[in-house]
């Protein structure tokens, strides 16, 4: 199996464009044309899990966090990410990040989260926008059935648990053939009058070019007339963090020991107490202070995250219970996840969660 085949897996569940603006994800070191002997998954790359790597003779590392965050000038040796780049190369040792991309895919860091919780009715906490786009195609009528199928078959008309989703209106389409045209129909210099369906579908910005070329690989015309309008709809299947329910309702301390006990940090902080039962939380793996407003606004009573400032917890507000359980913690589950992805689609492709605790905190 090459390594590629294993990066569009992944970027099928956690497409490149989910990722935020600031972000490093994708591949980051090697060449995924190589075969590949194994995969190793960490929250971090550091130079024990490049060794790790090497010694179970794997060439294939995928990180939560990339290895190559900011800018790099020079690779000297004289920092661990530096080192490890070194490294990595000299062993043909391929690394990959899967970070915000994966937090913002509908099955990815934070239904984690909330699987190991135990929340039901999960829903994505802030809804990304503008990666919709809505594809506009003019068929004749006896091709509609065939392209219509072709972008669905190829991602097109997904609509939450909804798929092969589309509108169609019936109409006639002009054209005139120039001399120089192969005309599927009419003749040169004619003009001719076509009865056609107008075939509306959603895409995603990730698989917008798939879309049309599916589209244009199976339509009859020479031309194909055909229009894409980004949208501005909230695309509520995909953004940062989630939202869910526990079955029952519990007290405040029950509830901050389930917390505890799920994610096993060193100190557990959490805002004032709210006196209330707690049922549906919000979290967010990693940073999420900036979603404390959404937290709010979704009724949620609580809102877990990896990490926050001082001031945030001013923001509580006494109507939200606001947990910082660590970034690392809250991460965790990370590696298990990436596992699953690959696992569920290459059965018996070797791979292996590190070993390596790479939290860089410690607690006393």
């Amino acid at each position: 199996m090459i390594i590629s085949e294993i990066v569009r897996h992944i970027e099928s569940i956690a497409p490149l464009s989910y990722q935020e603006s600031y972000d490093n994800s994708g591949l980051l070191i090697g060449n995924q044309q190589l075969k590949a002997n194994g995969a190793l998954f960490t929250l971090d790359v550091t130079e024990a899990v490049v060794d790790e790597a090497i010694d179970c003779g794997y060439n294939l590392i995928i990180a939560h966090h990339p290895l190559i965050f900011r800018p790099i000038k020079q690779i000297t040796g004289n920092t661990e990410v530096e080192r490890c780049i070194i490294k990595a190369i000299k062993n043909d040792v391929v690394i990959y990040a899967a970070h915000t991309n994966l937090d913002n895919a509908p099955k990815g860091v934070n239904a984690m989260i909330c699987n190991k919780l135990g929340l039901n009715n999960v829903r994505i906490l802030a809804s990304s926008t503008e990666n919709l786009r809505k594809l506009v195609v003019f068929v004749p009528q006896s091709h509609a059935y065939k392209v219509r199928e072709a972008m669905f078959e190829a991602g097109a008309g997904r609509l939450g648990n909804y798929d092969s989703c589309s509108f169609n209106i019936e109409g006639n389409g002009t054209f005139r053939a120039g001399k120089n045209a192969n005309p599927y129909i009419g003749s040169k210099g004619e003009m001719h009058f076509e009865a056609e369906v107008r075939v509306e579908v959603l895409c995603e910005t990730y698989n917008q070019s798939q879309v049309i070329d599916a589209m244009n690989a199976t339509h009859p015309y020479e031309e194909v007339a055909f229009d894409v309008y980004p949208l501005l709809n909230e695309n509520h299947y995909v953004g940062s963090g989630m939202t869910g329910e526990f079955s029952e309702s519990m007290d405040e301390m029950t509830f901050l020991k389930k917390v505890k006990s799920t994610f096993g940090p060193g100190c557990l902080k959490y805002s004032p107490l709210i006196s209330r039962k707690i049922k549906k939380v919000a979290v967010c793996g990693g940073s999420g202070n900036f979603l404390i407003s959404k937290a709010k606004a979704s009724g949620a009573d609580a809102f877990i995250t990896g990490e926050l400032k001082y001031h945030d917890y001013f923001l509580a507000e006494n109507n939200i219970l606001l947990v910082e359980a660590g970034h690392y913690e809250t991460e965790q589950f990370t590696k298990e996840l990436l596992n699953q992805i690959i696992k569920e689609k290459f059965t018996t492709f070797a791979t292996r969660i590190s070993t390596i605790t790479t939290n860089p905190i410690n607690y006393l």
